[in-house]
């Protein structure tokens, strides 16, 4: 990132700093049997103790946080990652911090483009919804069914702006505590050490302004790659949904993934996904049917 820091969390010079800084203060000693003597100014842990869990000087520690120490080892990293009870998302995350690869050079920022093979994939397949994320989850492509489950939203080809801007994100997402906290984990993922992209530093500019529960995720470095989990929506026409979802990723396309969203065979999620995908086929056919109309009164 020129010049360093752009917004709160993207200081390009020191991210494993910021990352040391941040779980630390998410473990309370007593998850490390560690004592508590007198009044602590810090919450979680103090620098000496994670120094101390992990093994290490506090000298050392202090200058792995700000950034003065730029080598860590594998044994170190793995220390750490024990003391500042870490799973295994966040831990790949804290050696890729170490270890960052070059991000690619950007002479101009281009659209991503999906696949047309995938598009007709996943066109293909009438009764499952599908959509295709870039890396700042916004929405790329979907087949039908992909389109109606997220339609009618301020947001709804968007869905960081979906869960945390969108005035009706809490009714569509029953589960928002948790669904916000695994979107922000996933776009940190997402990030990765990359943190140059002219539009991931707009969306966390934009989200940190304008939503103080964004602001509060994306300071606790939160890791979650997406990968499979079970999801409750209140869709406002067909009512409540309970899909299981898989996130895959493309290889052909780095950055994108493609999320495929399954009711449980017999369920009543499955008959109001299916009563979904009826009332989107009418309305694409009446649709194709108006535009077909136009053209022969044209003609």
């Amino acid at each position: 990132m020129p010049g360093g820091a752009n917004v709160d969390g993207m200081d390009g010079d020191n991210l494993l700093g910021q990352f040391l800084r941040a779980r630390r203060g998410l473990v309370q000693p007593e998850e490390q049997d560690v004592p508590v003597i007198g009044r602590r100014r810090v919450a979680g842990l103090r620098r000496e103790e994670v120094a101390m869990l992990s093994g290490l000087s506090t000298d050392y520690y202090v200058r792995l946080e700000q950034g003065r120490e730029r080598n860590p080892s594998v044994q170190v990293l793995d220390a750490l990652a024990r003391a500042l009870l870490l799973d295994d998302d966040a831990i790949a995350h804290l050696h890729r911090l170490a270890r960052p690869v070059p991000a690619p050079s950007r002479k101009k920022a281009r659209r991503q483009r999906v696949s047309p093979v995938l598009r007709q994939m996943m066109d293909s397949w009438t009764g499952t919804p599908a959509v295709i994320l870039g890396r700042c989850m916004d929405v790329l492509a979907h087949n039908p069914l992909g389109g109606a489950l997220f339609a009618g939203h301020t947001y709804s080809g968007d869905l960081m702006r979906l869960v945390f801007l969108d005035p009706d994100a809490r009714d569509f997402y029953p589960d928002w505590d948790r669904v916000a906290a695994n979107t922000v984990g996933g776009l940190r993922e997402a990030a990765g050490t990359d943190y140059d992209d002219p539009r991931m530093i707009e969306l966390v500019g934009e989200l940190s302004l304008k939503s103080e529960a964004f602001r509060t995720l994306w300071a606790r470095h939160d890791i979650r790659q997406k990968r499979h989990e079970t999801k409750r929506f209140r869709h406002p026409v067909v009512g409540e949904l309970t899909l299981e979802y898989e996130s895959l990723t493309i290889n052909s396309a780095p950055g994108q993934q493609l999320v495929v969203y399954q009711a449980e065979p017999g369920s009543p999620s499955a008959h109001a996904l299916s009563l979904l995908g009826s009332l989107t086929a009418t309305e694409t056919a009446q649709a194709s049917e108006a535009v077909r109309q136009n053209i022969v009164a044209d003609d």
